[in-house]
């Protein structure tokens, strides 16, 4: 006897590699699972005025790059000046430079950014061993005894960190006092934790608020420790990276630096916007070239055709359930596939409606033409041409009578329904009517099913933007086929055993 083993190997990684497809396109590419999804994006705008002197200028401005946020488009304005966007792996910054300017200067940046959910600041590198602050004179001694007040409290890096942040926006100490007078509370921050040799760095983001104008840059504190970067806030204490903070720069690095100009400035404002997740999605994946093999690659003419063949597979599956397991008959294997598609063209009510029609007025005219004794070809033929003439009758009936829905009967698959037409015909003679209306009507309920199957927008927007779902389908029709049970329906004849007992 034939090991099994093989088949379930093949079924079991046929619906792993579906699963996986279908995880990765959702994690890695941000894809909804439900069609209709929408979600928050940020447009934020930096606007940057200094005064120019009449000489070259040169502006350099740091970019956002923080793996909370995806930038899905950014752009900026600057008549007149020359624009060059630099990036790598240590920071993005956007560089305008002019021959001559004079007087009062405008640049803008504008960014549309999208939460990721990632909110760890893995674009920080790790750092190298931190170096003590050359303090000068009475600064030295207060350093010193802060920080050997708050090493006496902690037992991690993390933890003298928190000492730290609750001293600074809280101890009114002469030490602090000193201090405080000379640096402010980020650059103290980092250079008392440098004096403990622990890591850190200045950080600079803006605070993400629905129409929010004029907002400055907040400075927090990245903290090193155990591999891991901790954010603080030198103003308030607090540990954290709060709700809808955007890290503009992350390297210590100035943010704006202006040369041939003075009283220079950057200023930001932004807006929440609500967009569709899938919409999003897309385009995130075309702006950062990772569309791949993505069906969005393809022209619009191509995307609305494949939108249509990979529906069949969803068909495939209702048809192989209803039939194998429930054991519903069918006038032609996959016939109710085809009639379903002509559903999603012309509604499932005018198609029935008409499916009815030309199948009735085609038996008809079949019944004649099995007295003339044709030959198979020349009786398939004929039956073809007059289904193509029923429906041409049909149409032009209903554009007569304003029935604009009736026009739609055109996408019905003649030599199909000509082949159900011949079936049928066949059937009622050699079996009679009753089977005729067995399988006819099982094909229309087939047909019904696998409609609402295909129609529905769950099934449409799985089928096109998660192929893996293709693979998950095969597994599974492979499994029903190998079925060898009662069918559902067969199941009535037992039904008198159950009614004695």
């Amino acid at each position: 006897m034939q090991s099994r083993k093989p088949f379930y190997l093949l079924v079991i990684l046929l619906f792993i590699a579906g699963i996986t497809s279908i995880v990765y396109t959702h994690s890695e590419h941000q894809v909804p699972y439900w069609p209709g999804e929408r979600i928050e994006t940020w447009a934020v705008d930096a606007k940057i005025t200094f005064q120019a002197t009449g000489d070259p200028v040169e502006v350099n401005f740091a970019l956002p790059r923080d793996p909370a946020y995806d930038v899905l488009v950014e752009n900026a304005a600057s008549p007149g000046y020359g624009l060059s966007i630099i990036k790598n792996n240590e920071q993005n910054r956007a560089v305008w430079s002019i021959r001559e300017a004079r007087g009062n200067q405008e640049l803008f940046y504008k960014a549309t950014f999208v939460p990721t959910g990632n909110n760890t600041l893995s674009q920080l590198d790790e750092p190298e061993p931190a170096e003590p602050t050359n303090w000068s004179g009475s600064l030295a001694a207060a350093a010193k005894q802060v920080v050997d007040k708050a090493w006496k409290a902690s037992a991690s890096n993390l933890s003298f960190a928190r000492e730290i942040a609750k001293m600074i926006s809280s101890d009114k100490s002469q030490n602090f006092e000193l201090l405080k007078s000379v640096e402010n509370n980020a650059d103290l921050f980092v250079k008392l934790m440098a004096d403990a040799g622990i890591p850190a760095t200045r950080v600079s983001g803006i605070q993400l608020e629905d129409q929010r104008r004029r907002q400055s840059l907040v400075d927090m504190v990245a903290v090193y420790d155990n591999q891991q970067w901790y954010l603080f806030n030198p103003s308030n204490g607090t540990e954290g990276r709060p709700d809808h903070f955007l890290i503009w720069e992350g390297t210590d690095a100035a943010v704006l630096e202006v040369s041939g100009g003075v009283n220079s400035n950057v200023s930001f404002s932004m807006i929440l916007d609500s967009r569709s997740a899938l919409r999003t999605s897309v385009e995130m994946m075309d702006t950062q070239n990772e569309l791949g093999f993505s069906l969005y690659q393809l022209p619009i003419e191509e995307q609305s055709l494949f939108k249509g063949i990979l529906l069949i597979p969803l068909g495939v599956l209702v048809v192989v359930f209803l039939r194998v397991i429930v054991g519903i008959k069918t006038s032609g294997t996959f016939m109710p596939i085809l009639i379903a598609l002509a559903f999603i063209q012309t509604t499932l009510l005018t198609g029935l409606i008409g499916f009815l029609l030309i199948v009735s007025a085609g038996l008809l005219i079949r019944s004649y033409l099995s007295h003339l004794n044709l030959l198979l070809i020349s009786r398939i033929s004929a039956v073809v041409v007059v289904v193509i003439g029923i429906i041409g009758a049909f149409t032009i009936l209903a554009f007569k009578l304003g029935l604009s829905e009736g026009l739609t009967i055109t996408f019905f698959p003649m030599i199909i329904l000509a082949w159900t037409i011949e079936r049928m015909s066949i059937l009622w003679e050699e079996e009679g009517p009753k089977e005729v209306f067995v399988q006819g009507g099982g094909s229309l309920f087939v047909a019904t099913l696998t409609y609402l199957a295909m129609s529905s927008h769950i099934g449409q927007h799985l089928a096109f933007n998660f192929l893996g779902i293709h693979l998950v389908i095969l597994a599974a029709v492979l499994v029903m086929g190998q079925y060898t049970g009662y069918r559902l329906l067969e199941l009535r004849r037992f039904k008198p055993f159950a009614e004695d007992r």
